[in-house]
């Protein structure tokens, strides 16, 4: 694919379905402790074999229930966390979840005073180390860590570009590169989080990778 046919597909993905998880989920993500670990939930529920409008809505549902921060997580009670898990439809894995949503905030106080920013001083900004720390939290596997550093990639730096194996499968659907460092080259560092959102999407969803593709064309 030529060079000007792929910066036209980048655009037209990141025009059309470039949300990130976080903004579609309602996190305005920066640096800081109750964005961050915001993001964090939101990564743990999509991790699951769940719809991600799902997961969004499930993070949505327990951040207005006034979980938005580890204190405020492990003080809900299990009941509390499993009903705010079911006002957004995310019941098939509700129970499991709401113990580890409660285990890994008292894990995360326990570590890191509540502040996922002490997670990645302590890893020495080593994006591999931080991947490390971030699955030593309860709930967060190899999945869980990807998405939660594919979307903080734009809040920190040396995570990027990071495109996970996830992202670039929807590369290869759109005919994109498959390897970081050249769809890096593809857009602005500030667009990484979106077009690894959006690669994700393609990936999903063959209609999201259709739509890219005849939109690119126009």
């Amino acid at each position: 694919m030529p060079t000007a046919t792929k910066k036209a597909t980048v655009d037209a993905l990141l025009s059309a379905h470039g949300l990130t998880y976080a903004q579609e989920a309602g996190v305005r993500l920066r640096d800081t402790p109750q964005p961050l670990y915001q993001l964090l939930v939101l990564a743990h529920l999509l991790s699951a074999r769940i719809r991600a409008s799902v997961a969004t809505e499930a993070a949505r549902a327990l951040f207005d229930d006034g979980m938005r921060t580890p204190q405020r997580m492990s003080e809900a009670t299990w009941q509390q966390r499993v009903d705010a898990l079911g006002k957004g439809h995310y019941r098939r894995y509700d129970e499991r979840t709401a113990t580890q949503l409660g285990d890994a905030a008292d894990q995360l106080l326990d570590r890191y005073g509540g502040d996922l920013r002490r997670l990645r001083k302590a890893a020495g900004h080593d994006i591999g180390e931080c991947g490390r720390l971030l699955r030593e939290l309860p709930g967060i596997g190899p999945a869980g860590s990807d998405i939660f550093l594919r979307e903080a990639q734009g809040v920190w730096p040396e995570a990027a570009p990071y495109f996970d194996a996830k992202a670039l499968q929807g590369a290869a659907r759109l005919g994109l590169p498959t390897t970081p460092d050249a769809l890096a080259r593809l857009a602005g560092d500030e667009d990484f989080p979106a077009l690894a959102a959006g690669l994700v999407r393609s990936a999903l969803d063959r209609r999201v990778a259709e739509d890219v593709t005849a939109r690119a064309d126009r």
